[in-house]
């Protein structure tokens, strides 16, 4: 994994996410190929894994907007985070004739059957934003800086507890990771425990969980339920008279959850303040809790951007154009490296998130009433 990648930037112009909600397996209007060859009005697959995210949900929108508006048809479906269901999902697009498919994997390391039968019947497969392991059968992936984004988390804790400007603490932090089947959780954890490492060495920050490794620290399906109860567990075995300073959390709905267990052991009372909470997404429930002085941050990612970097590798290849990618080195998925698009994360809280979420158009300012 490179140490730092060079700050990548998309230049599309702002889209809005105001779509109406596809239903799955939603066929949008448009052509099939023609007689001369052309991939105008193809069809297009898009697999992506739950409705129960706010993100997967505008991620669906944005990619079918995207392409409808370069002249493709689109078929939309979401696996409800059942690995099985999403491939059998895929197998009926494949059967249902699409010319690609952009596919945000449920199971990282379900998908070489399946896969195989894309390759099969010459569909190119563009990762989305979770590489897909383990088949070479995957031409590109489409993400953002995903070493960044746990960099950014760690960052803001390390200046939020001072600890560049001298303060030797102890403070205490818990750690928490995504799905141990996403292969961005080690990204983003990876990214982060370099920041916190050296402190966590010196003992300047102290995890009185004991539970440091990646392995100990996932939650499956990045559930806000799970980490919620992973923190109670945590406080009641480890916080009996110390008090947490800073959680590390990798999104939005796992810190939601976070925060429901620290508020019900009497945090965010005038005694007991809430520690540093991080996040991802900026999803609308957690942009409404750093208003509300809850969660301290979340990492932004523009995901209309990632949508039409997925949607310009599918034009390209479908119009036998090389898509434009700016890394060929990082992302080795066991079987290949695959060739990568990647976008910048923004740190996002109080003080900016009326610039980069509700200026941009990402979120409306009423949603946050």
């Amino acid at each position: 994994m490179r140490s730092r990648r060079a700050a990548l930037a998309a230049t599309a112009s702002v889209a809005s996410l105001a779509l109406t909600l596809t239903a799955c397996g939603q066929d949008s209007d448009g052509g099939s190929k023609d007689d001369n060859g052309s991939t105008k009005g193809a069809t297009i697959g898009i697999a992506m894994p739950t409705k129960s995210s706010e993100r997967w949900i505008a991620d669906g929108n944005n990619v079918v907007k995207d392409l409808q508006s370069k002249g493709y048809k689109t078929k939309l479906v979401y696996g409800e985070d059942d690995p099985d269901q999403q491939v059998s999902q895929i197998e009926n697009l494949i059967t249902q004739g699409v010319k690609a498919l952009i596919v945000a994997a449920i199971d990282n390391k379900s998908m070489n059957n399946v896969l195989q039968q894309a390759k099969d019947a010459d569909i190119p497969v563009i990762s989305y934003d979770r590489l897909i392991l383990g088949t070479p059968n995957v031409d590109y992936y489409a993400s953002f800086d995903n070493e960044k984004v746990g960099e950014l988390q760690a960052s803001y804790i390390v200046d939020k507890l001072g600890l560049k400007d001298g303060k030797k603490g102890p403070f205490n932090i818990e750690l928490f990771a995504g799905s141990n089947d996403d292969n961005n959780t080690r990204y983003f954890f990876g990214g982060a425990m370099k920041v916190l490492q050296p402190y966590i060495d010196k003992k300047q920050l102290v995890v009185r969980s004991k539970q440091t490794a990646l392995n100990q620290v996932t939650t499956l399906r990045w559930d806000g339920g799970t980490a919620q109860k992973r923190m109670d567990d945590i406080l009641t075995s480890a916080y009996k008279s110390e008090r947490v300073d800073a959680v590390l959390s990798p999104y939005d709905g796992i810190s939601i959850g976070i925060l429901s267990a620290l508020k019900s052991d009497d945090y965010g009372s005038k005694s007991k303040p809430l520690p540093v909470v991080t996040g991802q997404d900026a999803e609308v429930a957690s942009v409404k809790s750093i208003i509300a002085d809850e969660q301290s941050m979340t990492v932004y990612k523009d995901t209309r951007e990632l949508a039409k970097v997925a949607s310009n590798m599918v034009d390209a290849l479908l119009n036998k154009k090389k898509p434009e990618v700016n890394d060929t080195k990082t992302y080795d998925n066991g079987s290949k490296v695959v060739p990568a698009y990647l976008l910048e994360p923004v740190a996002v809280d109080k003080t900016n998130y009326q610039k980069e979420v509700v200026d941009s158009g990402y979120i409306k300012a009423s949603d946050l009433n």
